[in-house]
């Protein structure tokens, strides 16, 4: 089941996105997850964010900035079991374009969002890592 935040799902939405991001992005310094955890944790609250729950436990989420994705978190135990096409798919529904920035060492995630009809527009640079990352986009459209 897709259903937006609560306040009470912030905690385990928070921890999700911890561990999602140390595994994922290991050429990022753990510790700069960690100064961020609070951080985002306040931020999530006043996002439009939607999570994916099954036996009353959140197994992913999905958060959206109007047209663009902040993120598709799923727990490392679950990952490849079609949660985050699910949450995309419910963002699909309800916007006719999509956009997001995603590592280019993040290969795994490039060819996710390839295989769900993303195309890289351009190349940027995250600032705040150091990192460089790709722009994708998604256009019910085409």
């Amino acid at each position: 089941m897709i259903r937006k935040l609560q306040k009470a799902d912030i905690n385990s939405v928070a921890d999700i996105w911890l561990d999602t991001n140390l595994k994922a992005h290991k050429f990022i310094p753990a510790q700069y997850w960690k100064n961020n955890f609070e951080l985002v944790k306040e931020l999530l609250s006043q996002a439009e964010v939607y999570v994916y729950e099954s036996d009353q436990e959140i197994q992913g989420f999905i958060g959206l900035n109007g047209k663009y994705i902040e993120g598709i978190f799923v727990s490392d135990k679950l990952q490849s079991q079609g949660i985050g096409k699910h949450l995309l798919d419910y963002a699909k529904a309800k916007k006719t374009k999509l956009h997001l920035n995603v590592y280019q060492k993040n290969i795994r995630a490039i060819r996710f969002y390839q295989r769900e009809k993303f195309e890289i527009q351009c190349e940027s640079l995250d600032e705040a890592t150091g990192e460089k990352d790709y722009v994708m986009v998604w256009d019910r459209e085409k």
